[in-house]
């Protein structure tokens, strides 16, 4: 097949890669706002209900290197069309009345289906006009951060009346229909590409990851077997060093380390994990703001539903951005886009630390961070891929997207650990100050963020072509080298 399709062609794989992108954030985020009903259906504890977030964010981060690989080689299309197929039997175990663990199995597999977002971008970039790839993948990129946007208010609704199957049901239908647009629509991938998944590799990888998140997803670990923790994460330490070595030393890695190191690449990927950490926390510090009942002294008492409804400035506000982020490209540098982006949500920081009194100012932050998270995601991949050949595309955005799960993690633990050292002894709900904390934490990552970014302006040469740059030009790693 050619690089580019005819334009008809063209017109029916962009919608379909958004909806895909759409699909399998929406149904990762499915566990968010079902947390009470899965505890109090299954008859678990809320620890254990949270664990249908926790897993699917673990499995999705696991499987993200290893599907980024599958995706740089010949059968990205049969390793598109599998990952769905799981996804859609992880749905149908969440809808079918079986015990607590199928559902965390079901959860799992829902997963997996995070990592697809790189391969959507890795099929744009191969199989659009150039002029057409960018802002694509720039969409890609924002649907998959607005998706949980989508995806909260409808299961909230759905339990809300139907029940918690009728919520995991609307994930069950719309995995399907993704299924079937994938099998119409992808294309095979260009011929002579190759990759191979090293399996070592990627058991030691996913060892690590899987200690990192648990370790920022039991934040209890911490203040009550302080030692367990930290041996696992020195463990997680220790595998993740073990894995880089590994990767540098191997013909076959599952992620180019060298190119990594690209001062580009690199700089990227810190602004990714400082910067998600930062805009998930404050995501997170809104939602349950709104939720905590009036008795507490503050908040506003929302339903699960009614909160769920509060994310649409950020959704709607996020795909504005993400519309508008590739013709502000034409103007102003990557790096300066990523600054700036960070900066906004550092506004949306302030505007929550200094102005919660109405509902009305919990939306304008909302709308601020969307906005801010949707510049952001939508100008990231420009600079990563700037200096990534095509045919590395899913992979060098499969890492970033680790990074970014990483990020979110610490995000998530460093408000649950703002808001319990907050939380007066005997009382239920933490301090109102504990949340001018939290977003004062949420200042400094969003100013460090800035800051990574603008030094990434300063620093970076200009744009080469990864796909007509000459032989040995540093930071394109081994894959430039030999095309695969």
């Amino acid at each position: 097949m050619s690089t580019a399709l005819i334009c008809s062609e063209a017109r029916l794989l962009i919608p379909a890669l958004m909806f895909i992108a759409l699909v399998v954030a929406a149904v990762a985020s499915l566990g968010t706002p079902l947390i009470t009903s899965v505890a109090t259906t299954f008859h678990v504890s809320l620890d254990s209900a949270q664990w249908t977030l926790t897993i699917a964010l673990l499995s999705g981060a696991v499987a993200t290197p290893v599907l980024g690989r599958l995706g740089a080689g010949p059968h990205r299309r049969a390793t598109i069309l599998a990952t769905l197929a799981i996804v859609v039997v992880g749905s149908a175990l969440t809808v079918l009345p079986l015990p607590f663990a199928w559902l965390l199995v079901g959860r799992a597999a829902q997963g997996v289906g995070l990592g697809l977002t790189a391969l959507m971008m890795g099929v744009a970039r191969d199989h659009l006009p150039e002029e057409r790839s960018a802002a694509t993948i720039a969409l890609i990129s924002v649907v998959s951060i607005i998706g949980a946007g989508v995806g909260y208010p409808l299961a909230a609704l759905l339990a809300e009346f139907g029940g918690l199957r009728a919520a995991y049901g609307l994930g069950l239908l719309v995995t399907a229909i993704a299924f079937v647009t994938a099998w119409r629509s992808m294309p095979a991938a260009p011929e002579g590409r190759s990759a191979h998944v090293n399996v070592a590799g990627a058991l030691v990888l996913a060892g690590g990851l899987l200690l990192v998140l648990f370790l920022a997803g039991e934040r209890s670990l911490w203040s009550r077997h302080l030692a367990v923790a930290v041996t696992l994460a020195v463990a997680a330490v220790l595998l993740l060093c073990v894995w880089t070595v590994y990767e540098l030393r191997t013909k076959t890695p599952l992620v180019d380390v060298r190119a990594v190191r690209h001062p580009a690449v690199a700089g990227a990927n810190i602004a990714r994990f400082v910067g998600g950490s930062g805009m998930y926390l404050l995501l997170t510090l809104i939602t349950r703001y709104a939720q905590t009942p009036h008795s507490a002294g503050y908040g506003f008492g929302l339903t699960t539903f009614v909160a769920g409804l509060v994310l649409i400035p950020f959704s709607v506000l996020g795909f504005v951005a993400g519309k508008l982020t590739p013709r502000v490209r034409e103007r102003i540098d990557g790096p300066l886009l990523l600054a700036g982006s960070a900066a906004i949500v550092g506004g949306g920081f302030v505007l929550f630390a200094t102005a919660r009194s109405n509902l009305a100012e919990l939306l304008a932050a909302m709308g601020v961070l969307g906005f801010g998270v949707g510049s952001f995601s939508a100008a990231m991949p420009g600079v990563i891929l700037a200096v990534t050949p095509k045919s590395e595309t899913s992979s060098a955005m499969s890492f970033n997207y680790v990074v970014r799960s990483v990020g979110y993690s610490l995000g998530s633990a460093i408000g649950g650990l703002v808001l319990a050292a907050g939380t007066a002894t005997g009382r239920l709900f933490p301090n109102d100050d504990a949340y001018t904390t939290a977003a004062l934490v949420g200042v400094a990552a969003m100013a460090i963020t800035t800051m990574a970014g603008l030094a990434l302006a300063r620093r970076r040469s200009p744009e080469t072509n990864p796909i007509t740059a000459p032989v040995g030009v540093p930071g394109l790693g081994r894959s430039s080298r030999t095309g695969s």
